[in-house]
């Protein structure tokens, strides 16, 4: 309903703002039976290339962003870092109950010293069994000793070397279940992998953990990363290094960084890559899990005609896509633009002159202008008011234009409908006042107010943003 509004809204401003005849009674007729010709608001081509870009969704990361969990299924007894706080890595967040770990911890100290005293054992036991072996050996030589007894000694020091053996084996096992024993014991206490800071917390004291709880968000917020899904329509041409503006929401910026990383592979569910944008972050304007949308360059279009976006009209009854042309504009009725626009004193609407459609191949289409053939460099095309222009024998339609700078029809472009919105009733209050006096500003003196020949540059101006973007 809002939206019935305001176009309904938009259509009284220009019936009432586009006609020149004094007692408003004049109604318009798209150019045919017209007692008074409309007045539409136009600009020079230009000449030149089109910055090729693509404009795509992408998700805010911090750098080294980690999800926490815990190792261990255990209560917390200690909650250390609370959200938003900023911790150095190896810093606890976290302390879990510890008591069974320590038991554990002592149990393993115990048990690896029992080994060791059994290899300890085990080695003098080898040490006697080789010394008697030698002996006997130098008895033997000299006929004092048996070679039975020989060989016996021999066998009981292969035993002894394998019970020391088995005994320093036992002890290596004891001194890894010790160190399996103290790593579970630190992880009793949960500590940052990074530094940055900690977020999204989901623990509380005596809540019980386990490896499937996450604990906390935590990254480093100074740098971000913005990562784009690259679909494989545009797998190829965005490269490292290109330009990437990244519109914040909610707040009328644009932060301009370049595409650092771009995966080889596409996912075989989307068929799109990812594609990665670091972007400093001191101002903390992004936030991570905050979804922006990204403008990509990746080229530059060949050389056509350059108009507005606005300029683009498509006629509903051939679907004929083209322009309004002034061609008198500039030869036979000379043009005096102003360096800077005077909202308050717009340059003047020229005699009624004549305008034609042309039908136009575009080329590529930008954020704000379209490189197109059909139309020559500085040849003057309607912008705002085309409908006022349209007709379905396709005969020229002679209008008054007022010609207006680049810098003001972008800025036009850029505004959304409610903005544009207030300042045109702003306005209009404000003539109000000017023409009738403050006792009689009313909504009725406000709307007739309008069909001054300085209310076309705002009404026309609605119009372009609610009837010409097709």
């Amino acid at each position: 309903m809002a939206r019935l509004a305001f176009v309904g809204l938009t259509f009284l401003l220009l019936l009432s703002g586009c006609s020149s005849s004094s007692d408003g009674d004049s109604q318009r007729s798209r150019g045919q039976g017209n007692s008074s010709p409309p007045s539409v608001e136009a600009v020079q081509a230009r000449g030149g290339t089109l910055p090729l870009q693509e404009r795509m969704s992408g998700t805010v990361r911090a750098r080294n962003q980690v999800a926490i969990y815990s190792e261990l299924s255990e209560p917390v007894v200690a909650v250390e870092a609370q959200t938003g706080d900023y911790v150095e890595a190896g810093e606890p967040l976290v302390r879990l109950r510890r008591e069974t770990y320590q038991q554990q911890v002592r149990q393993s100290k115990a048990a690896l010293r029992n080994a060791k005293a059994e290899a300890q054992g085990a080695q003098a036991g080898l040490r006697e069994l080789r010394s008697q072996l030698k002996r006997t050996e130098r008895l033997a030589d000299q006929d004092f000793e048996s070679q039975q007894q020989l060989e016996s000694l021999r066998a009981q020091v292969e035993q002894a070397k394998a019970t020391y053996e088995q005994a320093q084996a036992q002890v290596e096992q004891a001194e890894a279940t010790l160190q399996e024993q103290r790593t579970a014991l630190r992880r009793t206490v949960v500590r940052a992998p990074v530094s940055g800071q900690v977020g999204q917390r989901n623990v509380e004291v005596g809540q019980r953990v386990g490896p499937d709880t996450r604990l906390y968000t935590m990254g480093n917020l100074d740098s971000v990363e913005v990562r784009v899904e690259v679909t494989d329509r545009m797998f190829g041409r965005v490269r490292p290094g290109q330009t990437a503006r990244i519109h914040v929401p909610r707040q009328d910026t644009v932060l301009t960084a370049s595409v650092t990383r771009m995966s080889p592979f596409l996912n075989e569910a989307s068929y799109s890559a990812e594609a990665v944008i670091e972007v400093p972050n001191e101002s903390r304007l992004l936030n991570p899990g905050m979804f922006v949308e990204v403008d990509v360059a990746y080229g530059e279009s060949e050389r056509a005609t350059i108009v507005p976006l606005s300029a683009l009209y498509q006629d509903p009854s051939s679907d004929a896509r083209g322009v309004f042309v002034a061609p008198t504009l500039g030869t036979e009725i000379p043009v005096d633009m102003p360096d800077e626009f005077d909202e308050d004193n717009p340059p003047p609407l020229t005699p009624p002159t004549p305008t034609t459609f042309r039908e136009v191949e575009v080329l590529a289409e930008g954020q704000q202008t379209a490189g197109i053939n059909g139309v020559a460099p500085g040849d003057w095309v309607v912008a705002v008011g085309q409908n006022l222009l349209a007709n379905d024998t396709g005969e020229r339609v002679d209008a008054r234009v007022r010609p207006l700078p680049w810098s003001r029809l972008l800025a036009l472009q850029r505004l959304q409908d409610t903005d544009l919105l207030n300042r045109v009733l702003e306005r209009q209050q404000r003539l109000a006042k000017q023409r009738f006096g403050d006792d009689s500003a009313s909504d009725d003196s406000a709307r007739s107010s309008v069909s001054s020949q300085n209310a076309p540059t705002d009404t026309t101006a609605l119009d372009m943003t609610t009837s010409q973007r097709r």
